[in-house]
């Protein structure tokens, strides 16, 4: 017996003028809320970013929610620690699910940050993050 996609369908308004076509305005995102009958899991990821400008940042958050069990991608969003006054943001997709020997699964990450500081820098950034948890 198949288990059905359990989640909430958010569908935003439309705005725009006239002359924009519909299918660039129409969009609908899906929370979910079990897949397979097991909710959604996350991973937490911490880790140092690049030292640039005289200085590096700490960083740490938790993943997005993502299905168990099917190939999948996290998006991940955090804000560095505040280091010569300033922070930065770092936001991305991982890549895909990296299964661990003993069962799980971690995701690798890279990117830049936003730009802040001054002078003007970004700060590049790698990592992995831990195993799976609801």
């Amino acid at each position: 017996m198949q288990k059905p996609i359990v989640g909430i369908l958010y569908h935003p308004g439309e705005s725009g003028g006239e002359d924009e076509r519909t299918e660039e305005r129409h969009s609908h995102e899906l929370y979910l809320i079990e897949w397979d009958g097991r909710p959604p899991h996350i991973h937490d990821f911490a880790g140092i970013t690049s030292y640039d400008v005289g200085h590096r940042h700490r960083y740490a958050g938790t993943t997005g929610p993502a299905p168990s069990g099917v190939p999948h991608t996290h998006d991940y969003y955090t804000i560095t620690a505040l280091n010569q006054g300033h922070t930065h943001i770092l936001r991305g997709r991982t890549g895909p699910a990296v299964p661990l020997p003993g069962g799980g699964h971690y995701h690798l990450f890279a990117g830049v940050t936003t730009v802040n500081g001054l002078p003007p820098h970004i700060h590049r950034y790698r990592g992995r993050t831990g195993n799976a948890h609801p």
